[in-house]
C-alpha cells in the first residue's frame, strides 16, 4: 500500500512537472526563434544566457528559505498558488476547447514577434533588442518553471525528481525546437494546457487539505483520485459549453 502511494504520487508530480515545463518552454523557444531569425543569433543567444544566469542566482538565493517553512504552512500556500495556476490553465484551455476563444498558435506567435522585430530598427553586431527580447522570453516563461518545480518538488519532498522531469522536458523542447524550428504550431499545447492545469488543480487540492491537517484516505494515491474527478469534471464542462456554442450558431 506504502509502495502503491508513493509511486502514484511520484507519477502525478513527475507528469505535471514535465508538461507545465514543456508548454513553457514551447512558449519561450518561439519567441528566441523568431528573435535569433530575425535579428540575429548572437545577441539572441546571450540573452537566453543572461535570463538562465539570472534565474539560477534567484534559484540559488530563494530557493533555501522555502524549505525552512513549517510543512503546513507551505501545504497551504503552495495550495492555494497551484489552485490559482490551475484554475487559470483550465479556463482558458476549456474555453479554447469549447470554441469560445481561439486556440493558441504558437506560428502567429512567432509572426508576430517577427513583425514586431523587423520593423524595430537595423540588425546590429550586438543587438540590444534581440537581447532583451530573449532575455525576457526566457525569464518570464522559465521563472514560472521554477516556482512549479519549486513549490510542487519540495512540498512532495521530491524536488530532485521534479527538477529531473523539467530538465528532461527542456531538453526535448529544445531538441524538437532545434529539428523542427519554427514548426510548434504541431504541439497540441491546449491539451498540454488542460491537463496540466488538471494536474495541478488536483496537487493545489490536496496540498490545501494536508495544510487544513485533512487526512486523505489512502494518502498519496487520493491524487490520482483527484485527477480523474477532475478531468470528468473538465470534459463534462466542454461537452456542455460546446452544446451551447452549437445552439446559439444555429439560432443565429
Amino acid at each position: 500500500m506504502f509502495a502503491t502511494s508513493v509511486s502514484s504520487g511520484a507519477l502525478v508530480l513527475v507528469v505535471a512537472v514535465f508538461l507545465a515545463s514543456a508548454v513553457e518552454m514551447v512558449e519561450a523557444l518561439t519567441i528566441v526563434l523568431a528573435v535569433g531569425h530575425t535579428r540575429g543569433w548572437r545577441s539572441a543567444l546571450e540573452g537566453v544566457g543572461a535570463g538562465l544566469a539570472t534565474l539560477a542566482v534567484l534559484v540559488a538565493a530563494l530557493g533555501p528559505a522555502i524549505v525552512k517553512v513549517p510543512i503546513d504552512v507551505l501545504h497551504l500556500v503552495i495550495g492555494g498558488i497551484l489552485l490559482i495556476f490551475g484554475m487559470q490553465w483550465l479556463r482558458k484551455a476549456v474555453l479554447r476547447s469549447s470554441g469560445l476563444k481561439a486556440m493558441h498558435d504558437e506560428d502567429a506567435i512567432y509572426q508576430e514577434t517577427v513583425n514586431g522585430l523587423s520593423i524595430a530598427g537595423p540588425r546590429q553586431q550586438r543587438d540590444r533588442i534581440s537581447f532583451v527580447v530573449a532575455f525576457k522570453g526566457v525569464f518570464l516563461e522559465g521563472l514560472e518553471v521554477v516556482i512549479l518545480v519549486i513549490t510542487l518538488g519540495t512540498s512532495a519532498h521530491r524536488l530532485g525528481l521534479a527538477s529531473v522531469a523539467a530538465l528532461s522536458a527542456v531538453v526535448i523542447v529544445g531538441i524538437a525546437g532545434a529539428v523542427v524550428a519554427k514548426q510548434l504550431s504541431k504541439v497540441p499545447e491546449n491539451a498540454m494546457k488542460m491537463s496540466v492545469g488538471i494536474l495541478l488543480v488536483s496537487y493545489g487540492t490536496f496540498w490545501t487539505g494536508e495544510g487544513l491537517k485533512v487526512k486523505w484516505p489512502g494518502a498519496d494515491a487520493t491524487l490520482l483520485g483527484f485527477v480523474a474527478l477532475y478531468a470528468l469534471a473538465t470534459w463534462t464542462l466542454v461537452l456542455m459549453m460546446r452544446r451551447e456554442v452549437g445552439d446559439v450558431t444555429t439560432v443565429a
